[in-house]
C-alpha cells in the first residue's frame, strides 16, 4: 500500500486483538503505530486469567490467527496458558513487541485539531490521527453484593485476579458463581481439595465437551501439511458458523434442536434425581452463554463436592453462611461472578468535537455503527464494540473481520484530502434500528438474565449470522460516513 500521508495510529490493549491489529497496521504500511497496554505484559485474558482448569471452549484449530496457523496445540481445545504463549509468540515472531507501552492505561482522549490527543497514566502520550480500541470485554471483574467480606478469615479473591502462591490442595473451597470459569475450577479442582461447595443463583446448560489431547502423530501430520492445517481451520469454523452460531440467532432450527437434545441428554448423567432437579435450568438452552465441559457434571458428583443453592446470606470468619442459616465453613473463596461486559475501554474518558463525550452519547446504552465506529468521534474506531459478537464466534475470527473494515477506513484518511470519518448519525439509528427488529428471533430474547443484556435492558450482541457479519464487515458503504476534508 502507499499512502499519500503517514498517520500515527494508536492502539489501546494489547491483548490478542490489539497484537493482531499491530501486525496488520505494519503489513499494510503504516508504520507509526503505538500499543498502549495497562499490565505489565501482553495477553489480555488469557494473562489475567490463571485458574486451574482455565480452557478455550473454541477448538484451537478455529481459535487461532488466519495468519498464523499452528500445528503444535496440544489439545483439541487449549488450556489458557498455551493460548497466552502463542499471543507471546506471535508477537515475537511479528516484530510488535517493542510498539507496546506497558503500564501505561489511556485515561483520557480529546479530539482537538483533527487529532486524539491521549492522556495515560503516565502522563501526555501526544497526538494519533486514529485510535483503535482493542480492550475486550471480559477485564472489569464483577464481585457479588454480599456483606462480610472483610470478615473471612482465610483466602479470597477474584477468579480473574488468581493469587499464584494459592494452593486448592487440602482445602475447603468455595466457589460462587456456575459461568464457565466456575465450572472449569469445580472440574479441574475436585480431585484434590478436602472439600468443594459450588454456590449456585442459576443453573447453567452444559454442552458436553469431550477434550482429548492431540496424539503426536497427528501433530506431525499438522507439521508436514500446511494445507491440512488449513483445512482443519476452515472446517472447524464453518461448522461453528453454521450450526451453534446459526442456531442462537434463529436460523438454523435443527442444530438447535440437536444442541438442546445434546445439553438433556447430558444433565441425564447426573444420577441422583435431586442434585439433577437443582441443575436443571428454567431457561432455553442457549439464553445464557452456553457452557461446553465434558467433565463437570462429573466433578459435581464426587464425593467431595456440594451444590449449594440457598442464598447466600453473608460472608462470616469462618466462611459463608447461606439463608437456611448454614454456616459453609471454608479455607479459600474463589468469586468467580464473571465481567462487566459493558464497561467496554471505561473509566477512560472520551471528548469528541464540540464537548460531546461518549459516556453521554452512550448514555442509554452503548450503541454504535457496525459494531465499530460511533457518530461524532471521527477516527475512533473499536475491536469488539457495541453489538459485537462476543459469544457468537471464534473471537481472533470476529477481531480480524472488524480490523479488515477499519483498515480501510484508515486507509481513507491516510489520503492526502481527506482528514476524518465517522459514520453518519442517521446510518447508526437505522443500524441499530435494524439490531432491535432482529434480536426477538434469536435465542437471548427468550427470558432469562444474562451478561449479554446491559443496564437499560438492552440485547447487546450480533443477531445475524457469521456470513452477514463478514460481508458487512468486507467493505464499507461510504454513503454512511462523513468524510471531512483537510
Amino acid at each position: 500500500m502507499t499512502n499519500n500521508r503517514q498517520l500515527r495510529i494508536a492502539i489501546i490493549g494489547a491483548g490478542a486483538s490489539g497484537i493482531m491489529a499491530a501486525i496488520k497496521l505494519r503489513q499494510a504500511g503504516h508504520e507509526d503505530v503505538t500499543v498502549f497496554e495497562k499490565a505489565h505484559d501482553l495477553g489480555g485474558t488469557w494473562r489475567d486469567n490463571r485458574y486451574p482448569g482455565i480452557t478455550c471452549d473454541v477448538p484451537s484449530h478455529a481459535y487461532r490467527y488466519s495468519f498464523e496457523p499452528n500445528p503444535d496445540w496440544s489439545r483439541v481445545c487449549s488450556p489458557g496458558a498455551e493460548i497466552l504463549e502463542y499471543v507471546r509468540h506471535t508477537a515475537r515472531k511479528h516484530g510488535v513487541e517493542g510498539l507496546i507501552r506497558y503500564d501505561s492505561e489511556i485515561t483520557r482522549a480529546d479530539y482537538r485539531d483533527g487529532k486524539w490527543l491521549l492522556e495515560s497514566t503516565r502522563g501526555s502520550e501526544g497526538a494519533f490521527h486514529a485510535v483503535i480500541t482493542a480492550t475486550g470485554v471480559l477485564h472489569h471483574p464483577v464481585y457479588p453484593d454480599i456483606p462480610g467480606l472483610e470478615d473471612f478469615g482465610g483466602r479470597v479473591f477474584h477468579s480473574a485476579r488468581w493469587e499464584d502462591d494459592v494452593s486448592l490442595a487440602g482445602k475447603r473451597v468455595g466457589v460462587i458463581g456456575t459461568g464457565s470459569t466456575a465450572i472449569q475450577i469445580v472440574g479441574a479442582s475436585v480431585a484434590e481439595v478436602a472439600g468443594l461447595s459450588l454456590f449456585q443463583r442459576t443453573a447453567q446448560w452444559v454442552l458436553p465437551l469431550p477434550n482429548r489431547d492431540y496424539e503426536e502423530g497427528e501433530k506431525a501430520q499438522f507439521r508436514a501439511d500446511p494445507a491440512l492445517v488449513e483445512s482443519e481451520y476452515l472446517r472447524l469454523t464453518h461448522r461453528m458458523n453454521t450450526t451453534f452460531s446459526a442456531a442462537v440467532v434463529g436460523e438454523n432450527p435443527k442444530a438447535y434442536d440437536q444442541i438442546v437434545t445434546a445439553c438433556e441428554e447430558h444433565l441425564a448423567t447426573v444420577r441422583d434425581p435431586e442434585l439433577r432437579r437443582r441443575l436443571t435450568p428454567d431457561y432455553k438452552v442457549g439464553c445464557k452463554r452456553l457452557i461446553m465441559s465434558g467433565d463437570f457434571y462429573t466433578a459435581i458428583q464426587d464425593p467431595m463436592a456440594e451444590l449449594v443453592t440457598d442464598p447466600i446470606d453473608r460472608f462470616c470468619a469462618q466462611g459463608i453462611r447461606t439463608a437456611d442459616g448454614r454456616v459453609h465453613e471454608l479455607d479459600i473463596i474463589v468469586i468467580a461472578t464473571g465481567f462487566d461486559t459493558h464497561r467496554f475501554f471505561r473509566p477512560m474518558q472520551v471528548n469528541g468535537p464540540g464537548g460531546q463525550t461518549l459516556d453521554q452519547a452512550w448514555s442509554e446504552g452503548n450503541q454504535g455503527y457496525l459494531t465499530v465506529a460511533v457518530p461524532g468521534f471521527p477516527n475512533w474506531f473499536m475491536i469488539g464494540g457495541p453489538t459485537s459478537p462476543i459469544g457468537n464466534f471464534s473471537w481472533l475470527l470476529t477481531a480480524e473481520a472488524q480490523f479488515g473494515y477499519i483498515r480501510q477506513l484508515i486507509d481513507r484518511i491516510s489520503e492526502a484530502d481527506v482528514t476524518a470519518v465517522a459514520p453518519k448519525p442517521e446510518a447508526a439509528d437505522a443500524f441499530n434500528r435494524s439490531v432491535r427488529e432482529r434480536l426477538p428471533q434469536t435465542v437471548w430474547a427468550t427470558g432469562c438474565q444474562s451478561w449479554y443484556i446491559d443496564s437499560a435492558g438492552n440485547i447487546a450482541s450480533w443477531p445475524w449470522t457469521f456470513d452477514k457479519f463478514r460481508n458487512d464487515m468486507d467493505q464499507p458503504v461510504w454513503d454512511d460516513f462523513e468524510v471531512s476534508a483537510g
